[in-house]
């Protein structure tokens, strides 16, 4: 099958969209070598991340060759070289479908990763957010099969946009495939973590709120893999007022490598985030051996599983009751620890996400 690919963030972005991307094509690309893989962008961000899928084998980059160039030929281009190239189904990866897509008798799958945008509106000016509705509205209904990456992404879909949830498979999202081999600890000094976009949604503060509660004798530091803007600033502030500032280590700029020994040496990974699509750095976490406090909102009891700790994002006392049982427990820490990597190997390994992307591919066809 010749499957066609929007691949802007695949070449242009690297956090979670453009992750994503990749991940996807390269779960694909292993279990099922015999297709053929268009990737189509309007321009090309070349790195040692993004530079191997050039020479991908099975894969075909794609740039625009006529007049249309950059956003215009991803919107209202792209169909016509999709129709030149043969492609048999076409994947927008990122929330977005090129206009005229039906036309082409083509059959297409969106992926939809949230509808933060509807549901944590203080975060996006109000044009980005009609402009974001205007084509997440399209993409639905144009769409011949939807995945979402979480039954609450798919909840939100049939919430925000009336589509019939028959029109919608949940698939999960994939791991950079290097999480699912363990590597060994080190003797670092014992830290938590947390890995995300530091912003209002993610809930930063509730942790260090959460931070200063916990007895003196658990006063580890915590290490923050992020970054952010006003929020961040707002967190700094209230550290610094409170004179906490050396509980707090920020990194950034860390390779797959890197990140993942941070997840392996870490005693805990607090994420009590209001509003996920999904909960990566969760299933991250979980994978290389480290338990996980998160929340009890949107997907991440789905994310965490059975295993991990599920606190009330609102509440600073519960986030730490959840913090302080899943460093002091050892029994409950062993619990946590083996029963949340079975839980992430057979709920979402690359295999078992590759097979229900083709599925879903072979259902769009066929319908």
């Amino acid at each position: 099958m010749r499957i066609g690919f929007d691949a802007k963030r695949l070449y242009n972005n690297f956090t979670g969209l453009g992750n994503h991307s990749r991940t996807t094509i390269d779960i694909l690309t292993a279990e099922y070598p015999e297709n053929a893989y268009y990737l189509y962008t309007p321009k090309l961000r070349l790195n040692p991340v993004t530079s191997p899928y050039l020479q991908k084998a099975g894969c075909h980059t794609v740039q625009p060759q006529g007049l249309l160039r950059g956003g215009l030929w991803r919107t209202v281009g792209l169909p016509a070289d999709l129709k030149r190239d043969g492609i048999e189904l076409f994947h927008g990866l990122s929330n977005e479908l090129p206009l005229g897509i039906r036309r082409t008798g083509i059959p297409s799958v969106v992926t939809i990763h949230d509808v933060a945008f509807r549901t944590f509106t203080d975060m996006y000016h109000w044009a980005d957010r009609q402009i974001y509705d205007l084509k997440w509205r399209y993409a639905v209904r144009q769409a011949d099969r939807i995945i979402a990456i979480s039954q609450c992404t798919k909840r939100d879909i049939i919430r925000f946009y009336d589509i019939d949830e028959q029109k919608i498979d949940v698939v999960y999202q994939p791991v950079t495939p290097r999480y699912y081999s363990p590597i060994p600890r080190t003797d670092a000094p014992p830290y938590m973590l947390y890995v995300g976009a530091v912003n209002s949604r993610k809930n930063l503060l509730g942790i260090v709120k959460a931070m200063e509660l916990l007895p003196s004798d658990l006063d580890l530091p915590l290490y923050i893999v992020g970054n952010g803007h006003e929020y961040k600033r707002e967190v700094q502030s209230y550290i610094a007022a409170h004179g906490i500032q050396s509980r707090f280590r920020w990194l950034g700029g860390l390779s797959h490598e890197e990140l993942h020994q941070l997840y392996t040496d870490a005693l805990l990974f607090v994420y009590p985030s209001f509003y996920e699509g999904f909960g990566l750095p969760v299933v991250e976490a979980m994978l290389s051996g480290c338990p996980v406090v998160t929340s009890d909102r949107s997907s991440l009891p789905e994310a965490g599983g059975p295993y991990s700790l599920k606190a009330n994002p609102e509440s600073p006392e519960d986030i730490r009751d959840k913090m302080f049982q899943a460093l002091t427990d050892t029994a409950l820490r062993t619990h946590m620890i083996t029963g949340s990597r079975d839980y992430a190997m057979q709920t979402f390994h690359p295999t078992v996400l590759a097979h229900r992307l083709m599925q879903v591919y072979k259902t769009a066809s066929s319908s």
